[in-house]
């Protein structure tokens, strides 16, 4: 399965060990951004914001992931623990804006907006800061992870590696044993949804385009234009339709 994208260099490490629990939390309850939306009131864009580090969820944001979590997979998410890493991130996130700055892309459902990205000196209170922060992640229960299954790929396969910079991806369509693929990937199993990127997103994009479905091009991200084109083809096919990628989706395409 394709990785999270990396996180802009220019975070706190505070923040950035905050958003990866938001992460592990959304992967172990195992549903899209579409369906986190509907299970916790906060729209699907807020989600993507929250969960690339573009925009600092609320903590009524949180505490419902969290109780999403709790509830689908029976796991003993510490709540107060994770709420404290919140409020360490909350801390950085304002201490890094600039004295006098007006946010100009506050979220709609109140989220905090990102700080100017500029690189700062390692001090004392820093490094006092990233320990303190991971020492309270540390501490969070841990909640059910995310096995990553790669069918016949090496251990150093680049399809688990996160995409740093753009890549040129080409379809190249051949026929085999009654499937279509395109030269990216042969995967007929890995699940791919919103905010993923890799050659399998790739070979999505080109399946999609063979079947006269535009994803809005093949970069090899998974974004809101390959999101509704994906929602698309499992109408077409009368398939179930959450704009996630499976086992049956992948059989239509390559059909």
């Amino acid at each position: 399965m394709a990785r999270w994208k990396e996180l802009s260099g220019g975070l706190d490490p505070v923040v950035v060990e905050f958003i990866g629990q938001l992460r592990k939390l959304k992967d172990a309850s195992g549903l899209s951004v579409h369906r986190l939306a509907a299970r916790t009131g906060y729209s699907a864009s807020s989600w993507e914001r929250y969960l690339s580090g573009r925009l600092l969820p609320p903590a009524a944001a949180v505490e419902a992931l969290a109780a999403v979590t709790c509830t689908d997979t029976g796991a003993d998410t510490d709540t107060a623990r994770l709420m404290a890493l919140h409020a360490a991130a909350v801390d950085s996130w304002h201490r890094d804006r600039p004295t006098g700055h007006t946010d100009a892309n506050e979220d709609e459902e109140g989220g905090e907006p990102l700080p100017n990205l500029v690189p700062r000196p390692v001090t004392r209170r820093r490094l006092y800061l990233t320990a303190a922060g991971a020492a309270v992640a540390g501490a969070l229960i841990a909640v059910a992870a995310m096995t990553e299954v790669d069918s016949g790929a090496s251990a150093g396969s680049p399809r688990t590696a996160a995409v740093a910079h753009p890549i040129a991806y080409a379809c190249t369509y051949v026929r085999r044993h009654g499937s279509w693929y395109a030269g990216n990937s042969d995967t007929s199993s890995d699940a791919l949804e919103v905010d993923m990127s890799g050659p399998e997103v790739a070979e999505l994009q080109c399946l999609l385009q063979r079947a006269g479905i535009s994803p809005g091009g093949v970069d090899g991200n998974f974004g809101p234009l390959t999101e509704s084109a994906v929602i698309s083809a499992q109408k077409r096919y009368h398939l179930d339709v959450d704009g996630q990628v499976g086992p049956h989706t992948w059989a239509a395409l390559r059909g």
